[in-house]
């Protein structure tokens, strides 16, 4: 039983993860339907500038800040000079365009920070293990557990519950209608776009101490997120939940049940979801 315990964590830490990346990707595709390939990459750039900041400051929760500022001021950058022109360019043009922005950022990082595996290490507050539901389980990805679920709490208030969350609603739901209502969608979309760039630096710099940092992390981790998109459906936060929730326990219960067909369930599952709901498990309205 312990055994088993440990694998449910070991996937909801997992999902935990994954929800960070794919909500502001979903959200995105689902507001302005902007195909950003080089999300991924954005994830591996706070993975990089939370090292950096780490050294910088010796404390992991300067990394911490730090890694989801300095990547929204990415994505500000990366707006502001290409994502902005590609909006009306058409799906293939966006997908061709990210797709080489994922070569040139992956490039950068080898120049930066050169091509080794680099590590961050856990904060103090949360190093060793921790005794739950008899077992004992590291406390850090206990700590990622949590603030998936805060991030995810948080989400729900922020979409739900305010004006602000009602107006990308709105948005997502008939984009057309919102700007004659006198919504600023543009303006909304490149909020929302700083704060999906801000979550996958979030993510970033939470999955170094778990993971390696190198610059491929960012292409390891883009499928999975695209599966959990694609499955859940375009701008829905109750979708970027079930699907990450799916992804995340069948990726860690498969490598365990069966190793060899872990990539295959996932891939099964989202060749199901296409051909008997191809808008996904939970799609917004629009």
């Amino acid at each position: 039983m312990s055994f088993w315990i440990v694998q449910t964590l070991n996937g909801l830490q997992l999902s935990m993860l994954l929800f960070l990346l794919s909500i502001g990707l979903t959200v995105i595709f689902g507001l302005m339907h902007f195909v950003n390939l080089a999300h991924g990459a954005l994830y591996a750039l706070g993975a990089y500038v939370g090292v950096s900041a780490f050294v910088a400051t010796g404390y992991y929760w300067g990394a911490f800040v730090a890694a989801p500022v300095g990547v929204a001021l990415a994505g500000i950058f990366l707006y502001l000079t290409l994502i902005r022109r590609m909006r009306d360019a058409g799906p293939m043009n966006q997908v061709l365009v990210t797709f080489g922005l994922i070569f040139v950022l992956h490039d950068l990082f080898r120049i930066v920070w050169g091509d080794y595996a680099l590590s961050l290490p856990e904060p103090a507050l949360f190093t060793g293990r921790t005794a739950l539901l008899g077992v004992e389980y590291p406390t850090y990805r206990l700590f990622v557990i949590g603030l998936g679920l805060s991030v995810m709490a948080g989400l729900w208030v922020l979409f739900a519950k305010t004006q602000i969350g009602a107006m990308i609603r709105a948005s997502v739901d008939n984009s057309d209608m919102a700007s004659c209502l006198g919504i600023n969608v543009d303006r909304l979309f490149f909020l929302v776009f700083c704060l999906g760039c801000a979550l996958a630096g979030l993510a970033g710099v939470v999955a170094a101490p778990v993971l390696s940092v190198t610059p491929q992390m960012g292409t390891q981790i883009l499928i999975p997120t695209l599966i959990v998109v694609v499955i859940g459906g375009l701008g829905s936060l109750r979708g970027a939940i079930a699907g990450s929730l799916l992804v995340g326990f069948l990726q860690t219960f498969g490598a365990v049940i069966a190793p060899q067909l872990a990539s295959v369930t996932i891939y099964a599952l989202l060749a199901a979801v296409l051909i008997f709901r191809p808008a996904g498990l939970f799609p917004a309205k629009g």
